[in-house]
Protein backbone atom coordinates (compact mmCIF):
# COMPACT_ATOMS: atom_id res chain seq x y z
CA UNK A 1 0.00 0.00 0.00
CA UNK A 2 1.22 3.04 -1.06
CA UNK A 3 2.14 5.98 1.25
CA UNK A 4 -1.02 8.26 -0.71
CA UNK A 5 -3.61 4.94 -0.25
CA UNK A 6 -3.19 5.01 3.48
CA UNK A 7 -3.68 8.72 3.10
CA UNK A 8 -6.63 8.85 1.07
CA UNK A 9 -7.59 6.14 3.31
CA UNK A 10 -7.31 8.45 6.06
CA UNK A 11 -9.04 11.21 4.75
CA UNK A 12 -12.19 8.45 3.94
CA UNK A 13 -12.23 7.40 7.16
CA UNK A 14 -12.36 10.99 8.35
CA UNK A 15 -15.26 12.11 5.94
CA UNK A 16 -17.64 9.23 7.14
CA UNK A 17 -17.03 10.46 10.93
CA UNK A 18 -17.72 14.12 9.88
CA UNK A 19 -20.82 12.89 7.81
CA UNK A 20 -21.37 10.43 10.93
CA UNK A 21 -21.31 13.86 13.19
CA UNK A 22 -23.35 16.05 11.27
CA UNK A 23 -26.44 13.17 10.12
CA UNK A 24 -28.39 14.74 12.88
CA UNK A 25 -31.54 17.44 12.47
CA UNK A 26 -30.50 19.25 15.54
CA UNK A 27 -26.59 19.42 14.70
CA UNK A 28 -27.40 19.54 11.13
CA UNK A 29 -29.96 23.19 12.34
CA UNK A 30 -27.11 24.27 14.51
CA UNK A 31 -24.77 24.20 11.97
CA UNK A 32 -27.42 25.98 9.38
CA UNK A 33 -28.25 28.58 12.13
CA UNK A 34 -23.88 29.03 12.38
CA UNK A 35 -23.66 29.56 8.37
CA UNK A 36 -24.16 33.55 8.37
CA UNK A 37 -22.12 33.85 12.22
CA UNK A 38 -21.36 33.25 15.29
CA UNK A 39 -23.70 33.04 18.17
CA UNK A 40 -24.19 32.16 21.73
CA UNK A 41 -25.66 29.00 23.09
CA UNK A 42 -28.81 30.80 24.41
CA UNK A 43 -28.91 32.66 21.22
CA UNK A 44 -29.30 29.18 19.47
CA UNK A 45 -31.66 27.52 22.68
CA UNK A 46 -34.12 29.79 21.63
CA UNK A 47 -33.91 29.93 18.32
CA UNK A 48 -34.13 26.25 17.93
CA UNK A 49 -36.49 26.10 20.86
CA UNK A 50 -34.81 23.17 22.87
CA UNK A 51 -33.52 22.69 26.42
CA UNK A 52 -29.60 24.14 26.81
CA UNK A 53 -28.79 21.03 27.72
CA UNK A 54 -29.58 19.43 24.62
CA UNK A 55 -28.25 22.01 22.12
CA UNK A 56 -25.11 22.02 24.56
CA UNK A 57 -24.70 18.10 24.28
CA UNK A 58 -25.00 18.98 20.47
CA UNK A 59 -22.28 21.60 20.01
CA UNK A 60 -20.33 19.50 22.13
CA UNK A 61 -20.35 16.49 19.57
CA UNK A 62 -19.46 19.25 16.87
CA UNK A 63 -16.70 20.72 18.99
CA UNK A 64 -15.15 17.54 19.65
CA UNK A 65 -14.98 16.62 15.66
CA UNK A 66 -13.94 20.34 14.86
CA UNK A 67 -16.70 21.05 13.15
CA UNK A 68 -17.56 24.07 15.19
CA UNK A 69 -15.33 26.15 17.62
CA UNK A 70 -16.18 27.86 20.71
CA UNK A 71 -15.18 31.40 22.28
CA UNK A 72 -15.84 32.16 26.04
CA UNK A 73 -16.86 36.05 26.58
CA UNK A 74 -17.56 36.17 30.69
CA UNK A 75 -20.44 33.64 31.44
CA UNK A 76 -21.27 32.92 27.74
CA UNK A 77 -19.82 30.66 25.48
CA UNK A 78 -20.37 31.38 21.67
CA UNK A 79 -19.90 28.93 19.11
CA UNK A 80 -18.82 29.36 15.33
CA UNK A 81 -18.05 26.91 12.38
CA UNK A 82 -14.19 25.96 12.31
CA UNK A 83 -13.85 25.84 8.73
CA UNK A 84 -15.85 27.89 5.54
CA UNK A 85 -15.64 25.25 3.54
CA UNK A 86 -18.00 23.12 6.18
CA UNK A 87 -20.97 26.00 5.50
CA UNK A 88 -19.98 25.88 1.30
CA UNK A 89 -20.57 21.83 1.07
CA UNK A 90 -23.70 21.88 3.29
CA UNK A 91 -25.21 24.52 1.09
CA UNK A 92 -24.41 22.29 -1.85
CA UNK A 93 -26.09 19.81 -0.42
CA UNK A 94 -28.99 21.51 0.42
CA UNK A 95 -29.40 22.78 -2.74
CA UNK A 96 -28.82 19.28 -4.34
CA UNK A 97 -31.85 18.40 -2.18
CA UNK A 98 -33.88 21.21 -3.05
CA UNK A 99 -33.65 20.36 -6.99
CA UNK A 100 -34.19 16.46 -6.27
CA UNK A 101 -37.82 17.60 -4.05
CA UNK A 102 -38.47 19.93 -7.08
CA UNK A 103 -37.69 17.20 -9.80
CA UNK A 104 -40.19 14.92 -7.80
CA UNK A 105 -42.57 16.95 -7.26
CA UNK A 106 -42.70 17.37 -11.11
CA UNK A 107 -42.61 14.16 -11.92
CA UNK A 108 -45.71 13.15 -9.23
CA UNK A 109 -47.69 16.34 -10.58
CA UNK A 110 -47.08 15.04 -14.44
CA UNK A 111 -47.99 11.85 -13.11
CA UNK A 112 -51.87 13.08 -11.69
CA UNK A 113 -52.21 15.35 -14.66
CA UNK A 114 -51.77 12.03 -16.96
CA UNK A 115 -54.26 9.56 -15.05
Amino acid sequence: MSHSDSLNDRIFELHASMCQTIANPVRLKILYLLRNGEKSVNELTNMLRLHQANVSQHLAILREKNIVIARREGTSIHYSIANPKITQAMEIIRKALFENLAKQEKIAKSILQNR
